[in-house]
């Protein structure tokens, strides 16, 4: 299957590799790590062992980008990861202008672990700041302070390293939108061609979740959250940021082609507990237990969930996916996924929803307006299948 309109076939894969280990949990996050890392090692050579099983998964074709996620990867000692990395070039082929990444935390990266991620062939770092504020810094629980965030980043970027997005949060407690003006004041200063903007979100069963539901922590007000939202979108923009989907502003094309494989439906591959794997016509995720993952790679299988896409899953996941993105969802792609369908089930509500403001058509595609990236989730859903 061609994973963008149905017909032909990819030539570029994608590899995913989950590293289920932080330093300490920070109060809003919900993926699946630990703090012990005394085992950090056996998960290192399990993950091995899962690639060894697992690596005719993928349409037969070379690996366009290789991400290391988390949990924290940049806790891995040098050797781990050069033994990932082995491992990675001994299963796979890998371009020779593969994109690497590996997201980091600021108090990770001094200057010989940066070295060292140069010469492994990491040639892009997604560097969880989060705040320039350290009020907000402890309030999220993170390890770094504002200093050590900027340090992190002029570093990398002196040895070599150009590729760098970060990572900020907003909608985060404040009387009004002063703190989060400075934080785009300073990340623009460090001149990095990409930048991941997360509206806080409360989940469940994190730290926050249990504070609001004590009472100790307001949630999130939609109003305030939409104003910062407008408020990043109108700064980055005016600052050369294009808007390439509704978290991610990139200067000069500097994408990250691994999220945006996600976005437009290429296949995947996810190694490691937690991960998920996506071949076109299955989703599969490993089981979220460190030991249980351990356990059954020690027996030569993978400890995973494996979900079948139906006809209305696909065309779903392609609306609430491509939606998000400058490139929007092609309708014959929607046709095609539907099986000739869409047009007839959904025909009201784009009449509708374009007459909000909050969709456009125009060459075959649907995107959202400007207007309509504040309500992206509604959008997608009400056009969803049944």
């Amino acid at each position: 299957m061609n994973f963008a309109s149905g017909r032909g076939c990819f030539t570029t894969m994608h590899l995913y590799l989950h590293i289920p280990f932080c330093r300490q949990a920070c109060h809003y996050c919900d993926f699946h790590f630990s703090t012990n890392t005394d085992y950090k090692r056996a998960m290192v050579e399990a993950m091995i062992r899962e690639m060894a099983i697992r690596r005719e998964y993928l349409p037969s074709g070379a690996l366009e980008t290789v991400y290391f996620g988390g949990g924290t990867p940049s806790l891995l000692s040098e050797p781990e990861l050069d033994m990932l990395l082995e491992a990675v070039h001994k299963y796979f082929t890998v371009q020779a202008d593969a994109e690497v990444t590996l997201e980091a935390n600021p108090d990770d990266l001094d200057r010989s672990r940066l070295v060292h991620l140069v010469k492994s062939g990491i040639n892009r770092l997604s560097i969880g700041i989060q705040s320039f504020h350290d009020g907000h810094l402890a309030f999220l629980n993170r390890v770094h302070n504002a200093e050590e965030a900027e340090r992190s980043v002029r570093q990398a970027r002196d040895l070599g390293i150009s590729n760098i997005s970060v990572d900020l949060i907003y909608a985060l407690p404040a009387p009004d939108h002063d703190l989060l003006r400075k934080d785009v004041v300073r990340v623009l200063a460090l001149q990095v061609p990409h930048i991941s903007a997360y509206c806080l979100t409360i989940e469940p069963q994190t730290v926050f979740g249990r504070w609001v539901q004590r009472g100790r922590m307001a949630p999130v007000e939609d109003e305030f959250a939409a104003a910062q939202f407008e408020l990043l979108m109108a700064e980055l923009t005016a600052a050369g940021f294009e808007q390439y989907e509704i978290s991610n502003f990139a200067r000069d094309g500097r994408y990250s082609r691994h999220n945006t494989s996600y976005w437009k439906r290429r296949p995947y591959l996810g190694v490691g507990p937690g991960a998920h794997s996506y071949n076109g016509t299955e989703r599969r995720w490993n089981v979220s237990n460190n030991a249980g993952y351990l356990r059954s790679i020690g027996a030569g299988e993978v400890p995973a969930t494996v979900e079948a896409l139906s006809v209305a899953d696909q065309v779903n996941e392609y609306l609430l996916t491509g939606l998000r993105t400058i490139w929007g969802c092609e309708l014959a792609v929607l046709e095609d996924l539907s099986e000739g369908k869409f047009a007839g089930t959904s025909g009201g509500a784009l009449a509708e929803l374009t007459g909000r403001g909050w969709l456009r058509t125009g060459g075959g595609r649907l995107r959202l307006t400007q207007e309509g990236k504040l309500f992206a989730d509604r959008v997608a859903a009400e056009l969803f299948m049944a």
